[in-house]
């Protein structure tokens, strides 16, 4: 199968199709973890565009997208595979009423296996493998990661009862990772690994025009600046990339040109996401709206 890209620059090219401005270093990452076949570990503070990045390689690949949303208590049976319980027990109740003997080994066949994300994507054979996405890794448990070390390390699922399942086309996979906490050594040693910074004010306004193309442009630079501000505050959750876009297309839908205490007042929901980070955006308003003025 030949590369998916000839090169970062392509990977850049084709993310700006779909108005994701990667910059060199992920571009790059990108290019390397398609090309190796390894899988790419994207690490950076929420709203950076990790998630984001996931989306757009599959639909510049024109491949599905299998997203694994990992959360605390995530287990094998809800990201591998499982066995559909309902079933092998009425394969019980028929056999009993046949006088039939069912062993051990009837009951844990391939017609029971229930595939789950990882193994669906593992065995997946209709048209080119898919890009699956392992969401906020940081978010599960210790325990998950030692689950993906031998998909991650040979693109393979071992069930116990049937044996192990290895990709015939390996899936491309990208992992994110807000660093709420540390992953294990033994996980990073298997992927690529790239951290996403923050945007600059210029490379900011330039994702927000494209993704906001209704938004006149001063309101996009006076947003921008205010949203750095923002960050300049001592907030429980700064906004990030996400939230200036959903800022932005919401000023936007109401007709606003410029920045203005009264429109910024009732729209501050967008940016600030606890009552306590709301107090303190408002408390700091019309400073953020003097460093966010043209000029």
């Amino acid at each position: 199968m030949s590369a998916p890209f000839t090169g970062p620059d392509e990977v850049r090219d084709r993310f700006a199709e779909h108005d994701y401005l990667a910059d060199r270093g992920l571009a790059t990452s990108v290019h390397l973890g398609t090309r190796l076949g390894m899988p790419l570990l994207l690490e950076g503070e929420p709203g950076v565009g990790k998630t984001e990045a996931a989306k757009v390689l599959a639909a510049s690949l024109d491949r599905p997208l299998v997203r694994l949303q990992c959360y605390e208590g995530l287990t094998a049976a809800e990201a591998l595979y499982d066995w559909n319980h309902a079933k092998q027990l009425l394969a019980i109740r028929v056999a009993e009423a046949r006088g039939d003997r069912l062993e051990e080994a009837d009951l844990f066949a391939e017609e029971y296996l229930q595939e789950r994300p990882i193994l669906r994507c593992v065995r997946s054979t209709d048209g080119p493998p898919p890009v699956l996405l392992i969401d906020e890794i940081d978010r599960a448990d210790d325990e998950f990661e030692a689950l993906l070390l031998e998909f991650l390390g040979e693109q393979a699922v071992t069930v116990p009862e049937l044996g192990t399942f290895r990709a015939a086309e390996p899936p491309v996979v990208v992992l994110t990772s807000n660093r709420s906490r540390d992953l294990h050594d033994a996980l990073r040693r298997r992927c690529l690994y790239h951290w996403l910074e923050f945007p600059d004010p210029l490379r900011m306004v330039e994702i927000v025009r494209r993704r906001v193309p209704g938004a006149d442009e001063p309101l996009v630079a006076a947003a921008v600046d205010f949203v750095g501000g923002v960050r300049g505050l001592d907030v429980d959750k700064p906004p990030g990339l996400a939230e200036a876009v959903n800022w932005v297309a919401a000023l936007s839908v109401l007709g606003v040109g410029e920045l203005v205490r009264e429109d910024v007042a009732a729209t501050l929901g967008a940016l600030a996401k606890t009552p306590d980070d709301h107090e303190v955006v408002t408390a700091a308003l019309d400073d953020l709206l003097a460093g966010s003025s043209p000029g």
